[in-house]
This record gives C-alpha cells, structure tokens and sequence, in this order.
C-alpha cells in the first residue's frame, strides 16, 4: 500500500509539473533513464526495461496520461474521461480515489454525465467507498435539474435513504444515552465485604 501511495504521489507530481509546461514542451520525449532509490541507494536505470509493479515502463502512455490530464484541468468531458479511465482502469491503474476527484472536478464544472455518475456512485457505493446518500442526493438532483431520467428515477430512493440514514443515527445516539445510563446504573450481583466476595 505504501509503494502504491508513493507511485500515485510521484505520478501526480510528474502530471502537475507536465501541465505547467507549454503545449511543445509536452511532447517533448522523456528522459531515457529514470532514477530509483531503494535506502541510500540511488541509480539511474533505463526506462525501458525499468519496472515497476513488474510491469514495463510505457512511455507513450504516460505521455498521453499527462495531456489528458493537462486537458482535464480546463475541460469538464476530458475530466469526466480521464475519471471513467481511472474507475475502468483503462491506459492507467485503477484508482478510485483519482476517478472520484476527477468526476467531481467535471461534476462541479456543470458536466451532466459525470454529476449523474456520481449520484450513482455516492448511492451505490464503490469498492472501498461505502454509500453516502446525503452526496448521492446533492450530485442527483443537480443531474435530474439537467433532465436526466435516470436521476429523477433514483433521487427519490437517494432521499429516503437519507432519511433512514438520518433516522438510524437519532436512534443510535438515542440507544447510546440509554446504554450510558443503563451501566451506569446497573447493579451488581456480587460486592466485596470484610470476608470478601458476598451475593447480596
């Protein structure tokens, strides 16, 4: 998890520095090496038979990833792509915690589809993401105001869902003062006395 972590983070470095670079200066190659460290040890290795993941290093994909990503920055459809892209895991690793980000940069852009797909995605929940349905409403009814059928479908169970959601937490925060008051002041069978343990 933690080698998964440190190639995300390496990724999205490389991804922003790329963006900030002039349009020419994308397509530039990359370098024929990349440096690795494992400790203090340090090394330039070939980036075409370097590894990671035990899969090759594709250059020509992480070129195009960076310029959808770039496009992504200023374009709510290619956001939207560059999401779908990491929820499939297609031309990038799966990965989606990326896949949520980017749809909702779409989403917050005013993107129909990915405010749709997120609604579905916070109702529904995804992998390591559990349902959110208070999320689920927000993104379905700002899909549903763009006439999305689907959306006006599935806002009313998102509503509910709410709800329930609403109600179960009054009923557990409810029980959780009751459950305080009840050890607080249950009594006890047996008690200690001058020649020790009695039932009372």
């Amino acid at each position: 998890m933690r080698f998964a972590l440190t190639s995300v983070s390496l990724t999205a470095v490389l991804l922003t520095a790329c963006a900030a670079q002039a349009p020419h200066e994308q397509l530039a190659p990359a370098s024929p090496t990349v440096r690795l460290c494992e400790g203090n040890n340090c090394s330039e290795l070939p980036r075409n038979v370097q590894t990671f993941k035990g899969e090759p290093v594709n250059v020509e994909a992480e070129r195009r990833l960076a310029a959808l990503t770039a496009r992504a920055e200023a374009d709510p459809r290619a956001a939207y792509d560059l999401g779908l892209r990491y929820l499939r895991g297609d031309g990038v690793e799966r990965n989606s915690y990326q896949a949520i980000e980017w749809m909702r940069k779409a989403g917050d852009a005013g993107h129909g589809p990915a405010q749709f797909a997120l609604g579905r995605l916070y109702f529904l929940g995804f992998e390591e993401m559990g349902p959110d349905p208070a999320e689920a409403e927000a993104w379905l009814s700002r899909a549903a105001a763009k006439g999305y059928k689907d959306a006006k479908r599935l806002l009313p169970q998102a509503q509910a869902a709410k709800r329930n959601a609403q109600q179960r937490y009054q009923i557990m925060e409810d029980d959780r003062k009751s459950w305080s008051s009840w050890y607080a002041g249950a009594p006890y069978y047996w008690v200690w006395g001058p020649s020790g343990w009695y039932l009372r």
